[in-house]
């Protein structure tokens, strides 16, 4: 009796290019790898570590490689080991404003990818849901020709998903960037919010550029180790396509890094157009109450006002000056002055 596969692991089999099992048990992962005309994936979400190690110690990866799988924190980057090549790349994506920020205040979602390339199959594990595994089984049918050419094509697969996870996450960025350089020159806009989204935009582009730069690097290794082993060219024009998209997404970064400095040195520079105008703008008007209040000061002149020596006239003129006060706050409150 089969062995019932768990819904966290993924497993399928090609040959030849076509699908012929799907969602079989990790234990015929190995022996499936034996086979010259096999092709194996297999995915591990949020995998507990018994898992983890038994896939290992299975297909001998190296430990040092199932090491960085469970560290907290790997850099992005491509390791060849003897019998396996190692990789951590990260999926992104940007959740909605509707949706809760995470605990630095920020709406970027990354999720890591650690992926085990073995000459006739591909092992991936990840956690969480940032990656759309579905988008890359889809890509694998849609383009399931290009599976005879063995595990390169999976792994472009996987790729393209990622880097086009990227993309969408730096369009988005670059909208948010849009949006607070129409702020800027909005009179009606809350200084203090352009000032905390400034913030939170440039945090979330400093934490996506630590992901995307690195993947020059990795897809340039791959292309590299396909050279270096003579593969089939059939694939280097799709690699060539991948690492056109990589170099955008990498100068694209850059160029908001740029954008969202401009529009951060913009703002202060801004503020302080606008206290210069403000304090001209006070110092116009205390200039101009200043001379009637020197002249009746320097005469000191008393004269008998509407409930002049009365309780009445007390409580008035408390009045007046508490009613001009209060509305002279809020004029300046409206204005952002105070």
């Amino acid at each position: 009796m089969t062995a019932a596969v768990p819904d966290h692991v993924r497993t399928r089999l090609w040959r030849d290019g076509r699908l012929v099992a799907e969602n079989y048990p990790l234990a015929e992962v190995s022996e499936h790898l034996q086979d010259e005309g096999a092709l194996v994936w297999v995915d591990l979400h949020d995998p507990t570590h018994r898992e983890l190690s038994d896939v290992a110690d299975e297909l001998d990866f190296d430990p040092h490689a199932v090491e960085d799988v469970v560290a907290h924190a790997e850099r992005t980057k491509v390791t060849r080991y003897a019998t396996h090549t190692f990789m951590t790349i990260y999926a992104t994506s940007l959740a909605n404003e509707s949706e809760p920020a995470d605990a630095h205040g920020s709406r970027l979602r990354i999720t890591r990818v650690s992926v085990f390339v073995v000459p006739r199959g591909l092992v991936t594990v990840h956690r969480g849901t940032g990656l759309d595994v579905g988008e890359v089984m889809r890509r694998w049918d849609d383009n399931s020709d290009l599976l005879r050419h063995g595990t390169a094509a999976l792994l472009h697969g996987l790729l393209d998903v990622v880097v086009d996870g990227q993309f969408e996450t730096i369009q988005g960025l670059d909208d948010a960037i849009e949006e607070l350089e129409d702020g800027l020159f909005d009179e009606r806009a809350h200084i203090r919010a352009l000032q905390r989204h400034t913030y939170r935009v440039r945090k979330e582009l400093v934490q996506l550029r630590r992901v995307v730069l690195p993947m020059r690097e990795v897809v340039a290794a791959v292309m590299r180790h396909r050279a270096e082993r003579g593969n089939s060219v059939e694939l280097d024009g799709w690699y060539t396509d991948l690492y056109d998209h990589v170099i955008r997404a990498t100068e694209w970064t850059e160029s908001l890094r740029d954008m969202v400095t401009t529009v951060f040195e913009t703002n202060l520079s801004l503020q302080d157009a606008r206290l210069n105008m403000v304090m001209r703008k006070l110092t116009g008007w205390a200039a101009i109450i200043a001379v009637p209040t020197a002249v009746t000061g320097w005469y000191g002149q008393n004269v008998p006002y509407p409930g002049f020596g009365q309780w009445s006239g007390v409580l008035s003129s408390t009045a007046i000056i508490a009613g001009s006060a209060g509305m002279l706050y809020i004029v300046f409150k409206q204005r952002n002055w105070l």
